[in-house]
């Protein structure tokens, strides 16, 4: 590769490619995703921008080629950061954390449709808005439940509602693979994939 003396505004201004054809996948500094759900992807061109700026390195890449005046590269498919980003930090109590930590499923009958939040224990009842006392719930079952205890409506989550650690959010989001998955990614996710013998 000859000398870089394009800019990435530079290549990003020169390429024909449009926004969102080349997702990159990025990976920490131990090779696996940052995330799974949602897959820890970047445009090409914020993968191109973290090459020049020599914040990653790249693991694997496409056919197709970024072009400047006076430089070449074929377009990063992977790339791995240089530092390491602790996963180890609370996940945030947010709608579709409690989704994921759930399965994308109600707690009480498995439905995946109209899914909302309940409160195990009523809020009249004391119960608290945390990782301990919501669950996902489809509409019908949270309407059916109401302002109950679970005891009291004859329904009890399937699940026992906790807060879950990253690591736990990360192996869950494993079971929901995107819908594109670069063929340079495979080696990167362990997605429940037949092995060829």
């Amino acid at each position: 590769m000859s000398a870089i003396s394009a800019t990435p505004e530079a290549l990003v201004g020169a390429l024909p490619v449009s926004q969102g054809n080349y997702p990159c996948l990025i990976l920490n500094a131990d090779y696996q995703p940052l995330s799974y759900f949602p897959l820890s992807l970047w445009s090409w061109q914020d993968a191109i921008k973290a090459v020049f700026l020599d914040r990653v390195n790249v693991v694997d890449h496409y056919e197709q080629c970024v072009r400047s005046p006076n430089f070449e590269m074929q377009m990063p498919s992977v790339v791995a950061l240089k530092d390491y980003v602790p996963q180890n930090r609370t996940p945030a109590f947010t709608r579709f954390n409690l989704f994921l930590r759930d399965g994308f499923q109600c707690v009480y009958c498995a439905s995946p449709d109209e899914l909302t939040f309940d409160h195990v224990l009523p809020r009249r009842l004391g119960g608290k808005t945390s990782w301990s006392n919501i669950v996902a719930a489809c509409s019908s079952c949270n309407m059916r439940k109401g302002g109950r205890h679970p005891k009291e409506a004859g329904m009890h989550p399937l699940i026992k509602p906790r807060r879950p650690t990253m690591h736990q959010l990360q192996t869950q989001g494993r079971r929901f693979p995107p819908n594109h998955l670069h063929e340079s990614w495979l080696d990167y996710l362990y997605w429940d994939v037949e092995l060829e013998a």
